[in-house]
Order: structure tokens, then sequence, then C-alpha cells
């Protein structure tokens, strides 16, 4: 939160639905985006080509087009966070569910490369970058409509489901996937199940516009009738809060994908576990973690911010390696690595959006949210795959623990320089 303005903004006249509409939609986005992810190795050996005696090339491109869909995340976050703040944050909202959805289907239809030569990875590409664009304005829209949709003392309650909802999607998807690799057999996932995801994905995505459509607008009367921002003005006028939110964001999204998205392949590359078991710790652990959300935020809104976000850094920068090198060859040191890690995460996310919320003032909330969120996202926790996959065809698989951690505690030195905003009014 910015400036000195006292108002109080009218409230919500519905905020269950409201928290609702945010949330559905929410996990039908991260569904889909996940859903890449979790069948990552069966797209690397249907769209790309092996190369010559390395069998990490797939899945390396793979990752790569992973990263690519992330890099188009900060232009999402622009354009679809001006949108929400010249238009409303409901209009915003409607629009990245049905991108999500045509990008989901542009997947679940992307031709193999025996069939299709280059086209196959030109289509992969573009579904990745229309699916990057749609989560990049999906946070900046959702994060700025849920916190302007709580109650007093309820911000933090009510930034949670932020990640209740994304959690949900994850685990979702993480569950079809583990579903149908268990029961289908390989050359059966291998040419249509990895499909199956992408297909529901798209139905997915309906289902959420339809909520979204009955939503109430968050922003004021007043705040409607004011002149409409230009594109770039949060960053012009508030640069100091842009850079808040990159060193805020920096070391959670890289822990949040490390141990959300890719600690089961990290499991499958460095120490042998079956690709059944490292989804299905993944799938318990994601879980878990949904229930803790609401938890983090209520905590927050009693004790503040600042200690749950320092608990998250410090905590995850000193045991983050001794937990990655713990992993062996089992499904239960496997999934007791992950829930530990996942305790530590609430800190950082079950909290993020109300963070992010109290940094800027609404008139240019969504879009001085949505940019440097979403771009610290693209170079950290987009990345992150790669690296951890590249660490390991350099033989260097161990540098990767290392380098979450001095993330991490970087992070926790512009924690301990935060403002407390838990109690504050904010202004909408």
């Amino acid at each position: 939160m910015t400036g000195t303005q006292t108002t109080v903004p009218t409230r919500t006249k519905r905020p269950v639905r409201q928290l609702l509409a945010a949330s559905v939609g929410n996990a039908v986005e991260w569904y889909d985006w996940y859903a890449y992810t979790f069948l990552a190795t069966y797209l690397a050996r249907a769209v790309f080509p092996k190369g010559a005696g390395n069998s990490l090339v797939p899945l390396l491109s793979t990752f790569a087009v992973f990263a690519v869909g992330f890099f188009m995340r900060p232009v999402g976050g622009l354009v679809m966070g001006a949108i929400a703040d010249r238009r409303g944050r409901r209009a915003a909202l409607t629009v990245t569910i049905l991108l999500m959805g045509g990008s989901s289907l542009l997947v679940g239809l992307t031709p193999t490369y025996a069939s299709a030569g280059l086209l196959a990875p030109v289509v992969l590409v573009a579904a990745r970058l229309l699916q990057g664009l749609s989560v990049g304005g999906e946070f900046a829209a959702s994060t700025t409509f849920l916190v302007e949709s709580a109650g007093p003392g309820r911000r933090g309650l009510f930034s949670s489901f932020q990640y209740v909802s994304t959690t949900a999607g994850q685990l979702v998807a993480s569950g079809i996937a583990t579903l149908l690799v268990d029961t289908l057999a390989e050359p059966s996932m291998d040419g249509w199940g990895w499909r199956v995801p992408f297909w529901l994905g798209g139905l997915f995505s309906l289902v959420g516009f339809w909520i979204r459509r009955g939503a109430e607008e968050t922003r004021s009367a007043a705040l409607q009738r004011a002149p409409r921002p230009g594109l770039f003005e949060a960053m012009r006028r508030h640069p100091r809060e842009s850079l808040r939110i990159a060193g805020i964001t920096a070391g959670g999204t890289l822990a949040y994908y490390t141990w959300t998205s890719y600690l089961p392949t990290y499991a499958e590359l460095n120490t042998g576990v079956t690709k059944s078991d490292a989804l299905l710790a993944g799938t318990i652990s994601l879980a878990f973690f949904a229930l803790l959300q609401p938890l983090g935020g209520l905590l927050s809104d009693r004790l503040g911010r600042r200690p749950l976000l320092l608990f998250f850094g410090l905590g995850f920068a000193l045991p983050c390696v001794p937990l990655l090198h713990a992993l062996r060859d089992s499904f239960t040191v496997l999934l007791l690595v992950q829930l530990a890690g996942m305790v530590l995460l609430t800190g950082f996310t079950s909290i993020s959006a109300a963070v992010n919320a109290e940094v800027f003032p609404p008139r240019v909330r969504a879009a001085g949210i949505g940019f440097p969120y979403s771009l610290t996202v693209a170079l950290f926790g987009g990345t992150a795959p790669y690296v951890g996959t590249l660490f390991k065809q350099w033989g260097q698989a161990g540098l990767f623990p290392w380098y979450v951690a001095v993330l991490c505690l970087l992070s926790s030195l512009v924690y301990l320089r935060l403002p407390e905003t838990a109690h504050r009014e904010l202004d909408r």
C-alpha cells in the first residue's frame, strides 16, 4: 500500500461468490498450465526429435518451450493488468480464461514430429505463448480481484485462495496424469493418452468462463470514473514498488516451481525414482500444500506479513541443500522431502497476493503487480526445470540446490526491509 489515503471503500456484497469466481477460474487456468509440466516426457518424445547419442535433448527442448511460455507472462501481466485497471477486474478475468481454454486445445491438437516435422514444435510454441499470455494476465487480475473482495482483517485469508486454487488445478492435472500413466500402456500414452488432459482443459475453461460472468466488479465507483491509466504508468510512477515486487517474488517463485513442478522430474533424473511414484508423491504433497494455505493466510492477518515471509525465506535457504541431497530411490523419502518443503513454502505462497496488492495504489494495481511479478517468475520460476536439467547434463546436478538456496536468501534481505501492511486499510 502506498500513499496516505484512508478512504474506506465500498465492500463487496457477495464475498463468498467472489471467492468462488476467482478460485474456480484460477484453478482451471493453472490446470491447463501444469498439465504440460506433468506430461513433459511424453510431449518430448512426440514433438521433438532425439539428439544423436543424448536422451536428454528432447526433454531439454520441452522444458525450453516451458520457459518460452513463461516469457510471455510479463506481456500478459502488463496487457491484461492494464485491461483490469482500465476496463475492470472482471473483464480481464473473462478474457484470460478464454485464452487459456483455446491454447489448451491447441496443445492437445499438436501434431507429432513424425507426422508434421518442424510444424509440430512450431504449433506447440504458439500454444505455450498463448498460455503464457493468459497466465500472466490471470495472476495480475485475480490477485487484485481477490484482495479487493476481502473484508477487514481478511486480506491474508482471501489471498491464500490464490494458491489454494492454483494447487487445486495442479492437483487435478497431476491426478489425471497419474491415472493415465497407471492405466494406459506406454504406446497408448505416447500415441494419444498425453492429449486427453489438454482436451479436458478446454472444456473446464468454459465452466470457469460461465462462473466468472456473474462476478461483481471490485473497483470503486470513483475509480471507474477516474481517467484511465496509461500502459506503463505503474512502472513510470512507481519504480521502487516495481523493484520491490521483483525482490519479494524471486526466491519464492524459484522455490515454488522447484518443489511443486520440477521435483518429480528432478527425482527421476537423479535418483531413479519411477515416474508413477514421482507423480504420486507430487499429488499427495500438493493436497497437503492446499490445506496449509488458509492457515498461513489467517496467521498473517493476525501476526503480519513479514514474519511469514521470513519464515519462508530463511527457512528455505538453510535446509534446501540437505533436503534435495537427501533424495534417493525411495518413494517415502521423496514424499517427506516434498512435504517439508511445502510447509516452508506456505510462508510465501499463502500471502503473496496480499503482499503484492498492498504495494500499489488501486488505479494501477493490476498492471503494477502483473509486469514485475511475471517478469521475475519468467526469469527464475520458468527456467527452474531447464536449469536443473542442464546442470544434470553438465554432470553438476549438485549445484541446483545451492542455486535455490542463494536466491531465497537474497529475497529474505528484501523481506527484512518491507513495511508491515497487514493491518492497514486497503485503498480501492
